[in-house]
C-alpha cells in the first residue's frame, strides 16, 4: 500500500505526529479527532499500563502527573513517562475515555525494555531519580543508577543533534535560534489546524530520508538503532492488531519523529522476527505526582520544554494571551514589593506587541514577552526576571493522583500521615517552626526523621529556632523521584514507623564501628523508635566494650552527651544512655594520653577539636566525678613529655580555666615551654594552643603577657621571620578591639591594668552567699534544685 494512501486515510490508519508536551499540537489534536471520530486510539506510550488509563478520567486525576513503571525487585530500575494537561497524550486520552473509545498504548512495553537494557554493576548505588535525557520525541523518562551524564546539546556535534532534536535542525534551517522558538512559532500560537499534521508528516519524512541516506553525516550507535526499530516494529504490529480487530477508524498518536516509520508499513513477518524471542522482566505501574520543574529540559529530561509554566497558560487562555500573561506577571511582582503599575503592565503589553510585529511574528512569543518585562516592569535588572522564570515560566504546579491509584502499603500510610498531620506535599518549598511540646508537632518531627532515616528526604532540618531546645525547623519540599524512594523503602515494612524501626536495627546491627553505631542512635531517638532502642543500646555497649580506638570514643561522647541533655521532650531512657557515657568518659581518660604521644601537625590539629568537643560535653555532664577525673587529665598532659605543643597549649590554658593553676603557676609554665630549652615551633605552636582565641588573658594577665612578650623578643630575626605566620595565625583568632588593646601595650612597653584585685571595705558576704548556689546553677557546675 502506499504511503500517500496510508496518510490520506484509505486504509483507516491516520497518524498524528505530535511534539510532547505542546499546547498547539494539542488543541490541534483535539480538533483532528473530533472531526476524525476514530473506532480505537493508539498512543505512544507502555503497554504495560494500559490498566492505569482508567484513572484519567478520575475527577481527583489533575496533572502535571507521570506514569512510573519499576522492577518491583530493584525500584531503582525505573522509567517515567511525564504528562501535563497540555500534553497532546493526555487530552487524546480524555477524548477517548469521555467518549467510550477504545485506548490503547502502543509503544515497546517496559517489560522488554527493561530487560534488554544494560543493568548496572553496583546494586546498592543510589537511587535515581532525576531524568535522563532520550530524543526529543520520546515521553519516557528512564532511570538507571551510575549512568553517565549524556552530552548537552553544546557538546555535540551539528549531526548528533538531529536524532536528538530534528526540530533543532528544522528551526536552523528556518533561520530560528533553537527548536524550541521554531515550534512555538509554526505550531503552539496555532489555535486550531487540523492541516498541521500532514505538514509535520512531511517535514519529518524529509529528514528521515536524509538521515538514512547519510546525507546528514549522522550515525546512530548500533544499540540506539536497535531501540529504535524495536519501538517501531512493535508499534506497527499494535496497528495491524487494531485494524485485525475490526477497526476501521485508527488514530494513531506517536512522536513526530515515529510519524513516518508507522506510515510506511513494511511486510508483517519483518516486524515479528524482529520481535521474536525478547527477554521480560516483571514491571509493575502506577501514578505518581510531577511537577512543572521536572517536566522543564533543564531537569535533564530530552522531551521536556523550556516554559511548562507559559505552555500552561497558552493551553488556558488561548484568547488575550499577551494581556492576561501581563497581568499575572504583575502580580507576582507585587507580592514581592516590586512596583508594577497598570500603566506599566500597558506599556509592556504594547512593547512585546511591536517586537513581535518588526520580527514577523503574529503574535508575541516568550523572547518579546520576557524582553518587554525586564524593560519595562523589571527597569532591566536581572533579578525579577529569576522570580519569573522560576515561579511562571517554568512553575511550581505539583499534580495529584486520586487515592485509589495503586501503590505500596508504605506509601498509602505516608499519604494518611500527610492528611492527619496536615503536612501537605507541594512543590515549592515551605517552613515549618515545630513546638516539640505540641502533640501534633511532635509527631510531624517524628514523621519527617523517620523518612529521613529511610533515605526519602521530604524534610531539610534546619535546626533550632529561637533560644531553646522545643523548637525545631523544617524546609518541606516534595520531589516527583520520592516515589521511587519510597517504592525502595517498602521492603522493610508497610507503614512508616514499621519500615523506619526495621532499617534502624538492620543498620545497627551491620555498624562497623562506634561513630557510625552513634549515628544511627541519634536518628532514631529523634525518629522516636522505642522497638529499635533497645537493640541500639546494646549494640552501644557491646561496641563501646570492645572499642580500643580513643578518637572513636572521643567522636561518638559528644554525641551521646547530647542525646541525653534534655530528655524530657521526647522521652528518652536516660538510664541507658548514662551508662554508655559513664564507660565512654573512664576509657577515653586512661586512653587519651596515649593517643596522643607523638603527632605531626595535621594529626595534632585534628586531636584539638576532639579535645575541645570532648571538653564542652563532659562540662554539660552532671557528674562531678566525670568532670574532676577529666580536669586531672588535662593538668597531667599540660606537662606530658613528648606532647605536641598545640595540645599542651590547650591543656594548660584548660586547666587554667578550670582553676586547677593560677596566674602565677600558669605564667611559670608558659615560661617553661617557651624557654631556649624548646625548640622555636614547638614553643610557637604551644603560645597558639594556650591562646587560641583568648586575647583577654594577655589584656588582664600581667605575668602572661610578660612572658610572652620575654619569648618574642629573645628571637633571633631569622627565627621570627620564620614563625611569623604562625603567631599571625594565633592573633587573627583575636576580635579586633583585643588586637588593639594589645598592640597598645605592647607600643607602651607593656603597661596595662594590674590583675590584683582592690580590698573592698563594705562587701557583704552574707548577701553574696545567696547568690552563689543559683550562679553555679546557671553555669552549669550544680544542677538546678540540687543546692
Amino acid at each position: 500500500m502506499a504511503s500517500n494512501d496510508i496518510e490520506r486515510g484509505s486504509s483507516g490508519i491516520h497518524v498524528f505526529g505530535i511534539r510532547h508536551h505542546g499546547p498547539g499540537s494539542a488543541r490541534s489534536l483535539r480538533l483532528a479527532l473530533e472531526t476524525l471520530q476514530p473506532d480505537v486510539l493508539l498512543v505512544e506510550g507502555p503497554p504495560d499500563a494500559d490498566g492505569m488509563l482508567h484513572f484519567l478520567a478520575h475527577e481527583e486525576m489533575e496533572p502535571p502527573v507521570a506514569l512510573l513503571l519499576y522492577v518491583p525487585d530493584e525500584p531503582q530500575r525505573a522509567a517515567y513517562y511525564p504528562f501535563a494537561v497540555y500534553s497532546p497524550e493526555w487530552q487524546a486520552i480524555r477524548y477517548a475515555l469521555d467518549r467510550g473509545i477504545p485506548v490503547r498504548f502502543m509503544d515497546l512495553p517496559q517489560t522488554h525494555q527493561m530487560a534488554v537494557r544494560p543493568r548496572t554493576a553496583d546494586p546498592d548505588s543510589e537511587p535515581v531519580g532525576e531524568p535522563s535525557p532520550d530524543d526529543a520525541t520520546y515521553p519516557t523518562t528512564d532511570t538507571e543508577p551510575n549512568a553517565p551524564e549524556p552530552p548537552t546539546a553544546e557538546e555535540l556535534a551539528p549531526e548528533q543533534l538531529i536524532r536528538r532534536d530534528p526540530l533543532g535542525w528544522l528551526a536552523e534551517a528556518a533561520g530560528f535560534s533553537d527548536g524550541e522558538r521554531w515550534w512555538e512559532h509554526m505550531v503552539e500560537h496555532r489555535q486550531d489546524s487540523t492541516d498541521l499534521f500532514t505538514g509535520i508528516l512531511e517535514a519529518m519524512t524529509a529528514l528521515r530520508e536524509a538521515v538514512e541516506s547519510e546525507e546528514l553525516g549522522y550515525h546512530p550507535s548500533e544499540d540506539e538503532a536497535r531501540r529504535e526499530a524495536l519501538r517501531e516494529a512493535w508499534m506497527r504490529q499494535t496497528i495491524r492488531a487494531a485494524k485485525k480487530d475490526g477497526h476501521e477508524r485508527v488514530a494513531v498518536v506517536c512522536g513526530a519523529w515515529h510519524a513516518p516509520a508507522l506510515v510506511r508499513m513494511p511486510p508483517a513477518k519483518d516486524d515479528a522476527a524482529l520481535l521474536k524471542g525478547l527477554p521480560k522482566v516483571k514491571v509493575d505501574a502506577t501514578w505518581v505526582p510531577w511537577t512543572y520543574g521536572r517536566l522543564s529540559v533543564e531537569s535533564g529530561y530530552g522531551a521536556g520544554v523550556e516554559s511548562p509554566g507559559w505552555y500552561h497558560h497558552l493551553w488556558h487562555w488561548p484568547d488575550r494571551t499577551v494581556v492576561r500573561w501581563m497581568a499575572i506577571v504583575a502580580g507576582l511582582l507585587r507580592e514581592a514589593d516590586l512596583d508594577a503599575s497598570s500603566a506599566s503592565v500597558i506599556e509592556s503589553v504594547r512593547l512585546a506587541e511591536t517586537l513581535a510585529a518588526l520580527r514577523g511574528r503574529p503574535l508575541p512569543g516568550l523572547p518579546e514577552l520576557n524582553e518587554a518585562v525586564q524593560t519595562v516592569l523589571c527597569f532591566g535588572n536581572d533579578t525579577p526576571m529569576r522570580l519569573i522564570r522560576d515561579r511562571l515560566i517554568v512553575g511550581e504546579r505539583l499534580g495529584r493522583v486520586p487515592d485509589e491509584t495503586p501503590a505500596v502499603p508504605l506509601q498509602q500510610d505516608l499519604s494518611r500521615l500527610q492528611k492527619r498531620l496536615r503536612l501537605p506535599a507541594e512543590a515549592a518549598h515551605r517552613d515549618y517552626d515545630l513546638d516539640l511540646r505540641k502533640p501534633n508537632d511532635l509527631e510531624r518531627s517524628q514523621l519527617l526523621h523517620r523518612l529521613r532515616l529511610l533515605g526519602i528526604p521530604w524534610g531539610e532540618p534546619l535546626g533550632i529556632r529561637g533560644t531553646g531546645t522545643f523548637h525545631e525547623g523544617w524546609r518541606l519540599q516534595w520531589k516527583p523521584e520520592l516515589a521511587i524512594n519510597l517504592i525502595q523503602a517498602g521492603v522493610w515494612g508497610n507503614t512508616v514507623y514499621d519500615a523506619a524501626t526495621a532499617f534502624a536495627r538492620d543498620t545497627a546491627e551491620k555498624a562497623p564501628d562506634l561513630p557510625a553505631l552513634t549515628g544511627i542512635t541519634d536518628q532514631v531517638l529523634l525518629a522516636d523508635l522505642p522497638h529499635a532502642v533497645a537493640l541500639l543500646m546494646q549494640c552501644l555497649e557491646s561496641k563501646a566494650a570492645v572499642t580500643s580506638d580513643v578518637t572513636h570514643m572521643m567522636d561518638t561522647l559528644p554525641r551521646m552527651v547530647q542525646m541525653i541533655r534534655y530528655p524530657n521532650v521526647r522521652q528518652t531512657d536516660r538510664g541507658m544512655l548514662e551508662r554508655v557515657v559513664d564507660g565512654l568518659v573512664t576509657r577515653t581518660c586512661i586512653g587519651l594520653p596515649s593517643a596522643c604521644a607523638s603527632l605531626d601537625d595535621d594529626a595534632a590539629d585534628r586531636m584539638y577539636e576532639r579535645i575541645m568537643n570532648v571538653h564542652r560535653a563532659v562540662s554539660l555532664l552532671e557528674s562531678e566525678e566525670h568532670r574532676a577525673a577529666w580536669r586531672a587529665l588535662l593538668a597531667q598532659m599540660s606537662q606530658q613529655h613528648g606532647l605536641h605543643g598545640l595540645l599542651a597549649g590547650r591543656c594548660t590554658w584548660l586547666s587554667f580555666d578550670a582553676g586547677m593553676f593560677d596566674v602565677d603557676e600558669t605564667a611559670r609554665r608558659m615560661g617553661l615551654a617557651l624557654s631556649t630549652a624548646s625548640e622555636p615551633p614547638q614553643a610557637a605552636a604551644w603560645v597558639e594552643g594556650f591562646l587560641r582565641g583568648n586575647g583577654q588573658l594577655l589584656i588582664h594577665a600581667d605575668a602572661l603577657f610578660r612572658a610572652l612578650d620575654a619569648w618574642v623578643a629573645s628571637l633571633t630575626p631569622d627565627t621570627f621571620t620564620t614563625l611569623l605566620p604562625l603567631l599571625r595565625r594565633t592573633f587573627a583568632t583575636f576580635p579586633a578591639p583585643e588586637r588593639r588593646h594589645i598592640g597598645e601595650r605592647v607600643k607602651s612597653g607593656g603597661a596595662g591594668p594590674s590583675t590584683r584585685l582592690q580590698a573592698c571595705t563594705d562587701f557583704d558576704e552574707e548577701r553574696a552567699a545567696r547568690v552563689l548556689p543559683l550562679v553555679r546553677a546557671l553555669l552549669g557546675l550544680t544542677p538546678v534544685g540540687s543546692a
